[in-house]
């Protein structure tokens, strides 16, 4: 992965300004064939582009030494200006995955019979090590969200075998950190956020729906109308779990638990009792005991306990004599989930998450993490950052490889539709 430069540290020069001004000139009045032809011929083939001042301004940036450092950007930039304009327009939209497909083409071998054989070279050089870029993985991941959000297949069920990453479109919660990068322009951010509330919605609508059918069908058969039961227009499964375990994950996350307390109930409870004036010091003991308290009690009381009472409280002893207050609950929470998940600081090493899905299971793991998440949302996008991290280490992974981090994902899924999400599931517990 190409590392070395900074988008924050370059200063677009007046070939780059050239570039993109003469694409948004473009892109605003033709059609997407045409700006795909162009696209093909000015960065992957090399020639055959009708505008030779472009050309000029392109090879003139080929032949800067520090090209390779920097192209990634220029490029990246080039294709969001044909996506951003793209993107507005539902009908526009399957354009966007064509294009990224483009840079994976094997451009037209006529490089030997031009008089511009070298910056033609070296643009294919370049255009090629952008495949090994964070800009491009951004790229094909918004390619499979965008592709499943036009596509007329079911998209619940996987009937073989696949990549991890082309299930990006399934979990919202890893939009913002897998289909963003440093160079991103505000346009595609907002955008991103919108497909992100868009698809965690169309989820929730989904999910209700298939409660709603379950419990309506539960109850006919209760009352012995088999028959019109049977009858009922069958609602799909969203999930990639199988019915069995979602039934299972929905009424843990939304059933009356702890004495009559739900996850919510009980993390409002422990707040109630933990308000500012506390030590810090105490603040961490009752949150390990908090924690705790929903560890199976086999497991717990192996090496997992001592593990995360010495993480908790060995972690920013130089405040444990100081009030208890939101800035330093948001450190210990987002702390937790370094050791809990995954830790980036540590080479992404997360034994500790293999080992507590090995032990407690799927659901039980999430509903550990949703107790953390519950005393401090503020902490909500530390948390979806870890799981990018995760998906980043597995995308190129078979779906058969990592099925217990899809379950994970898919639990992940269920608890924040149900703890956070704007679709009544209330109803989702029962039976």
């Amino acid at each position: 992965m190409k590392t070395k430069a900074t988008y924050n540290n370059r200063i677009t020069t007046a070939d780059e300004q050239c570039l993109y001004s003469h694409l948004l000139t473009c892109v605003s009045v033709e059609s997407p064939d045409a700006m795909l032809d162009r696209f093909q011929a000015l960065f992957l083939d090399g020639f055959g582009y009708p505008d030779r001042d472009v050309v000029a301004a392109l090879d003139r940036l080929l032949a800067c030494q520090e090209i390779e450092e920097y192209f990634r950007f220029i490029l990246n930039r080039c294709c969001h200006i044909l996506i951003n304009r793209w993107q507005t327009n539902p009908q526009l939209q399957p354009a966007i995955p064509v294009l990224i497909k483009l840079l994976e083409s094997v451009p037209a071998d006529r490089v030997s019979e031009l008089s511009r054989s070298r910056p033609i070279r070296r643009l294919r050089q370049v255009t090629q090590d952008f495949r090994d870029t964070e800009q491009y993985l951004a790229l094909k991941r918004l390619a499979c969200v965008i592709e499943a959000r036009h596509s007329a297949l079911p998209r619940n069920r996987q009937a073989e075998a696949v990549p991890l990453g082309s299930l990006i479109n399934r979990y919202p919660y890893l939009y913002e950190h897998c289909l963003v990068t440093e160079d991103s322009d505000l346009q595609h951010q907002q955008y991103v956020r919108h497909m992100q509330v868009e698809a965690q919605h169309k989820f929730e609508v989904d999910l209700s729906h298939y409660v709603t059918y379950r419990v309506r069908r539960g109850r006919l058969h209760r009352q012995g109308q088999t028959d019109f039961a049977e009858r009922l227009r069958m609602v799909p499964n969203p999930t990639l779990l199988n019915d069995k375990e979602l039934v299972s994950s929905l009424k843990h996350f939304a059933r009356r638990r702890d004495h009559g307390q739900s996850y919510r109930d009980g993390a409002q409870r422990f707040l109630l009792n933990h308000d500012h004036g506390m030590s810090f010091r105490q603040f961490k003991e009752d949150l390990f005991d908090y924690i705790i308290a929903d560890v199976d009690a086999d497991y717990g009381q192996r090496q997992f306990k001592a593990m995360l009472q010495d993480h908790l409280l060995s972690s920013f002893t130089d405040s444990d004599s100081n009030p208890m207050d939101d800035f330093l609950k948001v450190r210990t929470c987002s702390n937790l989930f370094n050791f809990l998940v995954v830790d980036p600081s540590a080479g992404r090493q997360h034994y500790v998450f293999l080992d507590l899905i090995n032990n407690l299971g799927p659901v039980h793991t999430t509903g550990l993490l949703l107790r953390i998440l519950l005393i401090c949302q503020k902490v909500r996008p530390f948390l979806d950052r870890r799981f990018s991290l995760l998906f980043n280490h597995y995308e190129t992974a078979s779906s058969e490889t990592v099925a217990w981090l899809i379950n994970m994902f898919e639990n992940i899924n269920i608890a924040l539709s149900l703890n956070f999400g704007s679709v009544d599931l209330s109803h989702a517990g029962a039976r």
